[in-house]
């Protein structure tokens, strides 16, 4: 909906007005807000924004699609709308103070969607079903006869929808572990199934490339490509070879976009969708699996259709050279990261003739690629990247907790999309970019002011952020809170996110710079391959239909991809949550991540590695302050661990 009201902000024509939205332009044109003609546009006193209601019932609207200061409403204004409801706003006249507005169109609430579960209460020595929201634990209503949910098993999930108040899915029961991605994607109005159509779409391109087909390809099937991923990979997006008599490295990457027809069955899926979702047992997939694991990934030994960038490389190791083109490839070999960093450490053990073939290119272009890392850390910003690695059981629980440390073979493989990335953003002058922006004065303020409680010298007479960053960085490793202070900084940073125009990458130090290497779970990619196939082939019509709702679709993106993070640490907290259910009274070794109150501390140790804990004191901590954690209590309906720093009895 919001890349619709973006359209209505900007206008639409409305011949382009889909069909799903037809009914709200026609309460629109009725009611006078929008233009009734062949551009359907917002009208100048209307303004299209997100709502914020705060605790004494006024609300802020933030515009979309304006660069203006956000407008006050009053309660008697808000007309049912809620925080985070899209709405159209009517500004008020009003000569002195802030600017006001009404709301008098709701195009769409925050949560269409709500997860509720079943809990009986004793009300006057009477059990009575109630139904608490998910997230806040807070009574709800449902439109349910209270007979029917007496019938139901205590702490049973459901899916409601937001404008009935009615039941439309049953997720499972919270005894049961398998419940937590039903619930954490319904938390977000996320599925698994694709429709029928979109699958029957799919699987009609069959299992494998006949290279008959394709006369006008590059044929590169000889060259020994390998993929570079995680073991348990299923979809392999990016395929790298490395000429080493020509200095050409070539970067394949899977060509979805000749699968995914833009506004076909699957097309309208993967646009809804976004990303793929990754969970620690399975992915919810962007694409069918039939073309996210089957002909669309760069399979060992398969023929597979691929849209590939040729950098040739000087002496120095700078790109003088790159050529995009479509091609068919063969992939040698499926290499995990920690087979390829075997490799980089100079094991070569059990290896064979296909091993050896690309062994011949492969340490060579590492060499060449830690050169260029080395360089472009120079302009860009490097943190520490560990992440939690979670293995779940049979039963659904966690099996095993571990750090995923960034590796040279992750870094190999980083630098090698890194320049692919660059040389897509350098065809577009507009179109979709990924972008950075420097941080604002205040939140670095912030954060000096939080490093320097820590010890840490900050030179503020530096102009250069990068410079300080870097000196940050070192004092922090001498402390031994290096990748503690590296999130710190990160969280000062602004947020990355797609943009129609470019402003360049910041924290990469990249003048320009976008997403090409991922079409099979990212939408952005999808888009950025049509539209330069559109370039090489010099079709203006194919480029001038897809941007022509771009600015809107990159806002959507953006959302989308925020979206998918928060489905995937969601999970993550619904399983630490039914870990620390088992070990209620257990103390664990954690650190301070906030010092507000309450506190937040994040479990170090153990199964619960990685896991927020909400402190009860009310004592003020320092930040980074190592703790001993007792474990309170732990809802497993909210995900929410509670428990209190135990001061442990020293020994005389």
């Amino acid at each position: 909906m919001k890349e619709f009201a973006y359209k209505l902000v900007q206008g639409i024509p409305s011949k382009d007005i889909p069909r799903d939205k037809r009914d709200i332009v026609n309460d629109l044109i009725a009611l006078r807000i929008v233009t009734d003609s062949k551009i359907i546009k917002l009208k100048p006193k209307y303004r299209i924004g997100k709502v914020d209601v705060t605790k004494k019932g006024f609300g802020f609207l933030t515009p979309l699609g304006v660069k203006e200061k956000d407008y006050l409403i009053e309660a008697e204004h808000l007309n049912g709308a809620g925080r985070g409801d899209l709405v159209i706003a009517e500004k008020l006249f009003n000569k002195k103070g802030r600017p006001k507005a009404k709301v008098v169109y709701i195009l769409e609430k925050a949560f269409s969607v709500s997860v509720v579960y079943l809990t009986f209460e004793y009300k006057n020595n009477k059990k009575i079903p109630v139904l608490r929201n998910i997230k806040t634990d807070l009574q709800t209503y449902v439109a349910e006869k209270k007979k029917t949910l007496k019938k139901l098993p205590e702490g049973a999930v459901f899916k409601v929808d937001n404008y009935t108040n009615k039941i439309i899915d049953v997720l499972g029961v919270l005894d049961d572990p398998w419940v937590d991605e039903k619930i954490s994607l319904a938390l977000y109005n996320k599925k698994e199934e694709f429709s029928k159509k979109a699958i029957a779409e799919a699987e009609a391109y069959g299992d494998y490339v006949e290279k008959e087909f394709y006369p006008n390809r590059v044929d590169l099937t000889d060259l020994s490509f390998c993929t570079i991923d995680p073991p348990t990979a299923k979809d392999h997006d990016d395929a790298i070879y490395f000429d080493k008599e020509k200095n050409e490295l070539y970067v394949a990457i899977a060509d979805v976009s000749e699968y995914v027809y833009l506004n076909g069955n699957i097309d309208k899926e993967a646009k809804e969708r976004g990303f793929s979702i990754y969970f620690p047992h399975k992915s919810i997939p962007m694409l069918p699996r039939q073309l996210s694991e089957n002909i669309c990934s760069l399979k060992e030994q398969e023929d597979r259709l691929a849209f590939v960038f040729k950098i040739k490389l000087n002496n120095k190791n700078e790109v003088v050279k790159e050529e995009l083109f479509e091609a068919i490839i063969k992939s040698k070999r499926k290499y995990s990261y920690d087979r390829v960093d075997e490799f980089l450490d100079g094991r070569f053990e059990n290896t064979d003739e296909t091993d050896n073939e690309i062994l011949e290119w492969l340490m060579p272009l590492w060499e060449k690629v830690k050169k260029i890392r080395t360089k472009r850390l120079k302009t860009g910003l490097d943190f520490s990247s560990d992440e939690i690695k979670m293995t779940l059981n049979e039963q659904g629980l966690i099996e095993k907790i571990e750090l995923e440390k960034e590796t040279p073979s992750h870094k190999l493989i980083e630098d090698c999309m890194l320049l692919a990335n660059k040389a897509a953003a350098k065809m577009i002058d507009f179109g979709i970019f990924r972008v950075h922006e420097k941080p604002s004065s205040n939140s670095i303020d912030e954060l000096y002011e939080s490093l320097t409680a820590l010890g840490i010298n900050i030179d503020v007479e530096e102009k250069d952020f990068v410079k300080v960053v870097r000196d940050i960085q070192k004092q922090a490793k001498m402390m031994g809170i290096e990748k503690e202070v590296d999130k710190l900084i990160i969280r000062s940073q602004q947020q990355a996110r797609y943009d129609a125009k470019n402003i360049g990458h910041y924290a990469l130090g990249f003048e320009k710079y976008t997403h090409f290497t991922s079409p099979i779970r990212r939408y952005s990619d999808l888009t950025l391959h049509r539209l330069l196939k559109s370039i090489i082939r010099n079709d203006k019509k194919q480029m001038e239909f897809i941007l022509r709702n771009i600015e809107a679709l990159v806002v959507k993106i953006s959302e989308l991809e925020r979206e998918a993070m928060k489905v995937e640490w969601d999970f993550y907290d619904r399983k630490y949550a039914r870990y620390a259910k088992e070990h209620l009274n257990e103390i664990y070794k954690g650190i301070i991540e906030d010092t507000e109150i309450p506190p937040i501390a994040k479990i170090t140790e153990d199964l619960l590695l990685g896991a927020r804990v909400f402190l009860k004191d009310k004592k003020k901590y320092n930040l980074f302050e190592k703790v001993d954690i007792e474990i309170v209590s732990s809802n497993i309906a909210t995900a929410k661990i509670k428990g209190k720093v135990k001061q442990l009895e020293l020994e005389e």
